[in-house]
């Protein structure tokens, strides 16, 4: 179990994903408050609305950017008396990873993340569980729903139909066209907004992690991503997780998973993090 936050970390910022809304870390929320840590699980600009409000109208979703995005967190994070713990879960997780390499927080997980620049193959499950979107150029402009089937194959696949079903009733929203686009395609983009600083020294601990069920970031993805931080002394780390998928939030087990980001952000944050000990970190 987690320690009780220090006088060094003791704020968290949890970043959502594609196709999901802050309710997706309702547990990991309470957990990490039950544990004296102040918890911030912002929206991505503009979608601020309860998903049911969000699926009936999905103008917000539709016009969302990674750039966007990103400096909305930037401010959040800045806002903050001390650098906070980032981690972010898939489209949120390639986020914490462009937020970490700016320079901002004590530490960072990326749970089961989408890729930044420089991952050069997609697996064929990734581009199954984004088909609904690549399927059309036009895609790009809209908010693209996301079904119950999608999810079942995305987000559900350790889980029984029926509760599958209904974990996509409570979270799931259409997903941004636009930023899926901007990612799959990073590579071919010589001003990405999904390239990441790489091999920077002075950037707080990185965690990156999967599960070896997940159809979205499978541990081929996951670990091609994470050996992109070779060249960086900053502390890079990986871990998968046996029989997970990409439900992070809610399948059942999560805790195993919000217990271990939460056990080696502290100990690598008060240990490692230049933000925090005023020294660059070592491998």
């Amino acid at each position: 179990m987690a320690s009780a936050p220090t006088v060094r970390v003791d704020t968290i910022v949890l970043i959502h994903g594609l196709w999901m809304t802050p309710r997706s870390w309702e547990h990991w929320v309470d957990r990490y408050a039950a544990r004296g840590f102040k918890v911030l699980a912002p929206a991505w600009p503009g979608m601020e609305g309860e998903v049911e409000a969000l699926r009936a109208d999905p103008t917000p979703i539709a016009g969302q950017t990674i750039t966007g995005i990103v400096a909305h967190y930037a401010a959040i994070i800045r806002e903050q008396p001390r650098p906070p713990i980032i981690m972010g879960h898939s489209f949120g997780g390639l986020v914490t990873q462009l937020l970490v390499s700016r320079g901002l927080g004590a530490a960072g997980v990326a749970a089961h993340p989408a890729p930044v620049k420089g991952v050069l193959k997609l697996p064929p499950s990734t581009l199954r569980s984004g088909f609904s979107i690549l399927r059309s150029p036009a895609n790009r402009r809209r908010a693209v729903p996301f079904t119950a089937d999608d999810f079942a194959y995305a987000f559900g696949n350790t889980m029984s139909r029926e509760d599958s079903d209904a974990a996509w009733e409570r979270y799931a929203v259409p997903a941004a066209g636009h930023v899926f686009f901007e990612a799959a395609f990073a590579n071919l983009d010589p001003n990405s907004a999904a390239k990441a600083d790489t091999h920077r020294d002075d950037r707080a601990p990185l965690l990156i992690t999967t599960g070896s069920e997940d159809h979205v970031v499978p541990p081929t993805l996951a670990r091609s991503a994470a050996q992109l931080y070779r060249p960086s002394r900053a502390l890079t780390a990986y871990h998968e997780f046996p029989g997970r998928s990409h439900f992070v939030g809610g399948e059942p087990g999560w805790e195993e998973e919000a217990d271990y980001a939460l056990d080696w952000a502290v100990e690598a944050a008060n240990t490692m993090s230049p933000t925090v000990v005023g020294e660059a970190p070592r491998r």
